[in-house]
């Protein structure tokens, strides 16, 4: 019962897809661990429940990093999946493939990875609702929602704005062109969540040769030699060991995955030493590169109604439940990021540098890093918000000790560099070229923050370093390349150094795509099942 083909740690947006496939043809046995719980919670399957799961440390890790000087020496909260899917569970659904030549670019540090190698991967994994076109999957297993007919009446207010400052339209950001303003697609199906859980791993449980084991929290790789032989993880308060024959596929994330190499002797060796554990391989890479999308928000109180109106009280609630539960339909049934778009700010871009975010509803009087997503403010509001998609800074993870139920150490060093700054700046004076169109013009009865009274560059620097926050996108802690001495994996994910171990999920991301990550990290567990399957 502890001896398997492969074993899977982390069933995550790309864990899950592996198991599937790895699974499908029934000469495999797979196992595969995950820390967290079942996904089958009302607040994870209901789309706008991520204002719940966000604070939930029964599906959350609720990881905060070190105190950022980019951000007044302020902590950064950091919610990740800690349940069955991974954050694709908790996440606000958005889907986005990034730009062709993020993918270029991945493909020069890595063969096999360019544009036209994934771009067909991420046709066929999607089934796409918005009607037949060349770029676009259908039939796949990853539902992805055309939202247009459904958003709030506000997203057509910011559609005019845009196009006011010469921002046109963009019908589908991921066909063709990226640039434009739009309405965010997101991955949903007959009104729930289509997290990876539910697109790739429940469809696989009734089959014999996969096997799931659910709040297993893996401690370590087990090795003989320098191969990767199983792991040792704790389930119900005992600690047991699972032989992998074939193959151990680390899925953690870009936190748990680095975390878990440097538990298991792969990283620094003077890391590693500091805390007693046994040098596997030394690689100085482990837990560099850490990358992340960072961003801001203009929020304005509204002369028209908006979701504040549906959310607050408990009659408007109770409606939109209604709705919910008797249609799949309404508010409950979308993200709250509805409408934004991708556009370029400086003229030395070679693709949009800044994403956009418009979504109808506001949450001001909550302390930071406590906002209420479902409880907004009393008063119509609604967000303008940003963030550079190409940043330049770049942070640090490390393990604390050799006791793998404590939160490493994350530094993402926001805003280190002059350019993220400089962006950072450019995205906020965008905002309020948005806000001084004739449509927002007629639209806002008040900017509540930054406030009118903040106007030079260094107000706003300074109003940024207080109030920016994650877009939830960390990635590139044990990054992909051909060079052992630059990178964690090479081109097929395996980890440099040893045999029958390799990582696939956001960590592996040579560098950040332009966009949300979770259509990016479900990619990589497509790809990877390929490439396994191929060695096997």
């Amino acid at each position: 019962m502890n001896e398997f083909d492969y074993i899977i740690v982390g069933a995550g947006s790309a864990g899950c897809v592996i198991a599937n496939r790895l699974s499908a043809n029934g000469r495999h046995s797979v196992l595969i661990l995950e820390a967290g719980g079942s996904d089958r919670r009302f607040f994870v399957q209901m789309p706008i429940g991520y204002g719940k799961t966000y604070y939930d440390s029964k599906v959350n890790w609720k990881y905060t990093t070190e105190p950022v000087p980019g951000l007044a020496h302020q902590p950064s909260y950091w919610p990740r999946g800690r349940v069955l899917g991974g954050s694709s569970s908790i996440n606000a659904m958005v889907y986005v493939r990034g730009h062709p030549l993020d993918y270029d670019d991945w493909g020069k540090e890595a063969p096999g990875w360019s544009w036209d190698h994934i771009g067909p991967v991420f046709k066929r994994m999607e089934d796409w609702s918005g009607g037949d076109n060349k770029y676009r999957g259908r039939g796949g297993p990853l539902s992805v929602y055309n939202t247009i007919d459904e958003v709030h009446p506000l997203c057509a207010e910011y559609l005019k704005a845009t196009n006011e400052l010469q921002i046109p339209f963009n019908t589908d950001y991921n066909a063709g062109s990226m640039e434009g303003s739009a309405l965010y697609q997101i991955t949903t199906r007959n009104g729930l969540r289509a997290s990876a859980s539910r697109c790739y791993l429940h469809p696989a449980l009734s089959r014999d040769n996969l096997t799931l084991l659910t709040k297993a929290h893996v401690m370590q790789i087990d090795f003989e030699g320098s191969r990767a032989s199983g792991i040792t993880y704790r389930h119900k308060g005992k600690t047991s060991n699972a032989k992998a024959f074939k193959e151990v596929i680390v899925c953690g994330g870009a936190i748990n995955s680095p975390q878990l190499l440097q538990l298991s002797g792969i990283g620094p060796q003077s890391l590693l030493k500091d805390h007693g554990i046994e040098i596997k391989h030394h690689n100085n890479e482990v837990g560099q590169n850490l990358q992340d999308h960072l961003g801001a928000d203009m929020v304005c109180r509204s002369r028209l109604p908006t979701l504040n109106q549906q959310l607050r009280p408990w009659f408007g609630r109770l409606k939109v439940g209604l709705q919910f539960l008797l249609k799949r339909k309404g508010p409950l049934s979308l993200s709250l990021n509805q409408g934004g778009g991708f556009v370029r700010l400086r003229d030395d871009s070679d693709r949009p540098d800044t994403q956009l975010y418009f979504s109808p509803l506001s949450y001001t009087r909550a302390p930071v890093g406590t906002r209420p997503l479902i409880k907004p403010d009393p008063f119509p509001g609604f967000l303008l918000g940003y963030n550079p998609c190409k940043p330049t800074s770049k942070g640090t993870l490390k393990i604390r000790s050799a006791d793998p139920f404590e939160a490493p150490e994350m530094q993402p060093n926001y805003l280190s560099t002059e350019y993220d700054r400089d962006l950072m700046l450019k995205g906020m004076r965008l905002m309020r070229d948005i806000a001084a169109t004739p449509a927002m013009t007629e639209l806002i009865a008040e900017e509540i923050y930054p406030g009118k009274a903040l106007q030079s560059d260094a107000q706003l620097q300074e109003f940024i370093a207080q109030k920016s926050w994650t877009v939830f996108h960390q990635c590139g802690t044990c990054r992909m390349g051909q060079d052992p001495a630059k990178s964690v994996v090479d081109e097929s994910l395996k980890v440099h150094g040893v045999t029958n171990l390799r990582v696939a999920d956001a960590s592996i991301f040579p560098t950040i795509p332009t966009g949300n990550t979770n259509a990016p990290s479900i990619m990589v567990g497509e790809k990877a099942s390929d490439l396994i399957l191929a060695d096997a």
